[in-house]
Order: structure tokens, then C-alpha cells, then sequence
């Protein structure tokens, strides 16, 4: 397939592996930090062929796997009530909450609907005036123009019956607080290429310089992410650390500015509990008090709820670096796809789940 299957070269692959491994010296620790990339390393092998010096760990880069468990049972909430249409991108409609997901509240009577944009929930509430019309506003930086363009759109058209449930959290504060916690393992960042798009690398370069790690952006397909992971292997042996580009086909330094333009427009800087993980100062995104309005959490008044995590699951260990998903006791056993205990299970990019559709069990 045309401007795919360069990316998926077996011999380009095998002269990259070569150069990898015929390069590096001695261990290092390298972060994946989107789950897009995970399945795509666990998939096609790539941690399997090199050398031994070099250990991929998995980060907490799927929003669907971060999102609070709280947050989850305040979208079960609304979701259940009787005058609510709730709309959700489909992989959150199976994250279990406390009790319940949304698919349960959707046989249960629930109007949940599966939408494939932020606009689409808008244009459902343009035609049913009679109802409350809520979008689960979730993800990193690459859904916020979408879910903020959804709320502008809705406050020009004066659509009072649309709000979002927003769970944005931010890649870059999390990629920080990982490196300064006393137990961080991650020596190099493979940075996702998508978020990048849309914010650019600036930002990367003050926290790239003070704990002296290579961050490389990084594509999604196998000759991408060998890619990405020599330019952080060379760095690493040369004493560097840099921000490099390797997804030169879709970032620019300064990233798409009217995408930042409207995020900045609706939302703002907030901190943000990640699930297993904890609150991140200034690590997401909430309505701008202008905008306060489409604001679901404050409009149904579900603020209060909070949601102890399950013993059984260390997603947090997994998606900090420190673990592996089968090394998690109930890997398979309490813990599967058709019962999830976490998000990373779920979640078409959750390591869990990669972990488990490709039977990686070491």
C-alpha cells in the first residue's frame, strides 16, 4: 500500500536492528510513551530483536487507561439519567467504574451513543432540543482542538442542551513527574508523534536539559519506531539529550498553531489525576470559566464522586515503567479482556491488552 509499506520494509527493518544493536554498549531504559506505539512494538516483535542492553518499558500514554476510575462513575452517573443523551468515542463505553460501565447502562435503558466526532455529539443536540446532550471529552493533547471546537461551536449556536464530561490530561507534565520520582527507570523518550503534531517540540526542551534524557518523536509503524529508537540509543551512548524529530513527515517544531489556538480559546490548565498513577500539577485541561456552561461535571453536579482503585490491578506501576503487564498476578486470570479489572485492559491501546491478544507472557 502506497506510503505505508515503505514503513513496513522487513529489509529496511533488519538494517535498522542491525545498526541498534551493533551500537549500543551497555543497558539502557527507553519509554514508549504511546500505547498506538506499544501495540505496534508488541505486535511486530521489535522489543524481541534486540539486543539485550536495550528493555522497552510501556508509559501512560493512553488517555483511555489514565482516565480516573472516578471519572468513569461520574459519566455512569449522568449517562443514567433519563432526560440524557450520552455520547462517547466507543473505546470508553467498555472502561469498567466501580459497579457498572456505560455498556451496562445502555442495556440498561441508558441513550449512550457511540459518536465518531465531538461534532457529531453537537449535531445530536441540535436536533433533540428536549434533551441533555453530554460528550465524554477524553484524551491527550490530540483530541482537544475536536472536543474544544465541539464546545466554541456549541456557544456560537447557543446549544444550552450540550455539554462535555472533560478528562483531557497533558503529556509532557506527566512525562516529567515520571522522571522525577525516585523510583523512574526511563532513561530515553520515544514521544508520541501524534501529540507532537498538534502541540510541536518546544516543550519538550527544558525537560529534556534538566534531566539530561533524549526525547525523540516518534512515528507508529515498525520502521518509525526502530527509527526513533536508534536516534535515542545513539544519543544515550554519546552522553546527549537532544530533542530530535523523527515523525518529520507529520511534526513541525512549533506544531499546528490554530489547533493550539482553540484549545486555548475553551480550555485551560488544570491539574489532573491520572488512574494508578495520581494527581500531576497542571497535567490537564478544564472549561474556561467563559465556557463554563457546557461544563457536565459542574451542570449535573457530580463533583463529589470519588472511587477507591481495585487492589488486584497495577496499571499504575505498569503505565509508570516499573512493571510489565504479565507480571501482574491477575494477568489473565481475574484480569481479561472480557473482565477487565483496569483500562489498560480494555483499551485497544492499553499494554494489557497487547500483552494479551499477542499471548506476550515474558
Amino acid at each position: 500500500m502506497k506510503y505505508l509499506d515503505e514503513f513496513r520494509d522487513p529489509v529496511l527493518a533488519k538494517k535498522i536492528v542491525a545498526e541498534i544493536n551493533a551500537t549500543v554498549t551497555r543497558p539502557w531504559v527507553i519509554m514508549e510513551i504511546c500505547g498506538g506505539q506499544t501495540h505496534s512494538i508488541i505486535r511486530n516483535g521489535i522489543d524481541q530483536v534486540l539486543a539485550k542492553e536495550i528493555e522497552l518499558v510501556h508509559g501512560p500514554g493512553c488517555p483511555v487507561c489514565v482516565t480516573p476510575l472516578e471519572i468513569i462513575d461520574k459519566a455512569i452517573e449522568i449517562a443514567s439519567r433519563p432526560d440524557v443523551i450520552f455520547t462517547s468515542f466507543g473505546d470508553m463505553l467498555r472502561v469498567p467504574g466501580s459497579k457498572k460501565d456505560l455498556f451496562m447502562v445502555k442495556s440498561e435503558g441508558g441513550d449512550v451513543r457511540t459518536v465518531y466526532s465531538p461534532l457529531e455529539a453537537v449535531e445530536i443536540a441540535r436536533n433533540n432540543p428536549d434533551k441533555e446532550v453530554v460528550f465524554f471529552a477524553v484524551g491527550f493533547e490530540t483530541t482537544a482542538p475536536g472536543n474544544s471546537m465541539a464546545i466554541y461551536t456549541a456557544a456560537k449556536e447557543r446549544l444550552t442542551n450540550f455539554s462535555e464530561l472533560v478528562s483531557h490530561v497533558l503529556v509532557p507534565p506527566a512525562m516529567e513527574a515520571l522522571l522525577s520520582s525516585p523510583d523512574n527507570r526511563v532513561q530515553g523518550y520515544l514521544a508520541a508523534g501524534h501529540v507532537c503534531t498538534v502541540m510541536g517540540l518546544e516543550e519538550y526542551i527544558p525537560i529534556a536539559q534538566k534531566y539530561h534524557v533524549p526525547i525523540v518523536a516518534t512515528g507508529f509503524e515498525p520502521i518509525d519506531i526502530l527509527e526513533g529508537i536508534l536516534l535515542v540509543v545513539k544519543q544515550l551512548e554519546e552522553g546527549r539529550c537532544d530533542v530530535e524529530n523523527q515523525y518529520l513527515r507529520s511534526v513541525k517544531l512549533k506544531g499546528n498553531i490554530p489547533a493550539q489556538n482553540i484549545i486555548q480559546k475553551v480550555y485551560k490548565v488544570t491539574n489532573r489525576k491520572w488512574r494508578g498513577i495520581g494527581e500531576i500539577p497542571r497535567s490537564g485541561l478544564s472549561i474556561r470559566e467563559e465556557y463554563i456552561d457546557f461544563d457536565a461535571e459542574k451542570k449535573f453536579s457530580v463533583g463529589d464522586i470519588n472511587t477507591m482503585e481495585s487492589d488486584l490491578c497495577i496499571s499504575g506501576e505498569i503505565l509508570q515503567g516499573l512493571k510489565k503487564p504479565h507480571e501482574c498476578p491477575a494477568f489473565g486470570k481475574e484480569c481479561t479482556p472480557t473482565h477487565p479489572l483496569g483500562a489498560t485492559m480494555v483499551s485497544a491501546e492499553g499494554a494489557c491488552a497487547a500483552y494479551y491478544k499477542y499471548q506476550r507472557l515474558r
